[in-house]
């Protein structure tokens, strides 16, 4: 058995994980102000927010290319490949997952899953850093979804966002919401829910309270468990390292990430979350 991993630049991905033989990334299109970039080829975390700052309008997705997914699949069949496993950002805030269900019957010499993950960014890569050392160990496809779906099912995230007003133009929250929040100074905890969409979890008043909250969100969600906990933000990392140092040394395997392009247009910068992943026994 010979198995490809494919995943979409939405994924926050170690270097030495995307540089893995069995691991592809589709790219995903970001359009600013007129111009076409690639998240994590032409256009860096810290750049998107720059240039998400300067212009008048809110930045763009495209899904990853259903052109660029088919030629992979031909040149995996090519090179010998029998299995693939594709883990794409959430079917609840991108189309893509619905429509490439049909290329499962396409390919005769492939064995294709494409497993709905729910999430995207950090939690996301982790599925694939997962995976593609699980197809180092000559575990069984069947094992391998298995344990997919056990991670899937146990992963989760929660987000604080500093600014309403990307989750109106976003369509996530109504403008009437926004202007009392900000006037209130409410800063709601989002999360992804059960359908992978990003949806209000609770509206808390005050930055020290929704961080207080946050954290109690976390110990109750990773109590009955050994999980990865990754500290996610949008273009602020002396926050995020100070809150990864305060987690760590309560005990818990903490790592930092950032939401890149996709996921920070709707978040706007200043966002934190942690992404909350299960550890394979």
């Amino acid at each position: 058995m010979k198995t490809a991993i494919i995943t979409d630049s939405s994924a926050f991905l170690r270097d030495d994980v995307r540089e893995k033989d069995n691991v592809f990334v589709l790219d995903i299109p970001i359009f600013i102000a007129g111009e076409t970039y690639i998240e994590g080829k032409t256009l860096t975390d810290s750049a998107f927010y720059e240039k998400m700052a300067a212009s008048a309008e809110l930045p763009k997705t495209s899904q990853p290319s259903m052109h660029d997914l088919t030629e992979l699949l031909d040149k995996l069949a090519a090179e010998g490949y029998t299995h693939v496993v594709g883990l794409f950002l959430s079917s609840g805030i991108s189309g893509f997952w619905q429509n490439i269900q049909y290329l499962k019957d396409e390919y005769p010499k492939l064995t294709i899953a494409f497993p709905d993950t729910i999430i995207t960014s950090a939690p996301l890569g982790y599925m694939v850093e997962m995976t593609a050392n699980m197809t180092k160990t000559n575990a069984s496809f069947d094992f391998i979804l298995t344990e997919l779906a056990e991670i899937i099912a146990k992963t989760t995230a929660f987000i604080i966002v500093d600014d309403l007003d990307h989750l109106v133009k976003g369509g996530r929250l109504s403008n009437g919401a926004a202007i009392i929040g900000n006037l209130l100074n409410i800063k709601p905890i989002l999360r992804f829910d059960d359908a992978g969409k990003i949806v209000v979890y609770e509206k808390i008043r005050t930055s020290k309270k929704a961080f207080k909250k946050l954290y109690k969100i976390l110990s109750e969600t990773t109590k009955s468990g050994d999980y990865k906990v990754y500290v996610i933000h949008s273009n602020i990392p002396e926050t995020a390292k100070d809150v990864a140092q305060e987690l760590t040394e309560k005990g818990f395997d903490v790592s930092i990430a950032s939401f890149g392009a996709v996921i920070g247009t709707h978040l706007g910068e200043g966002a934190l979350g942690f992404g909350i992943s299960p550890k394979l026994t």
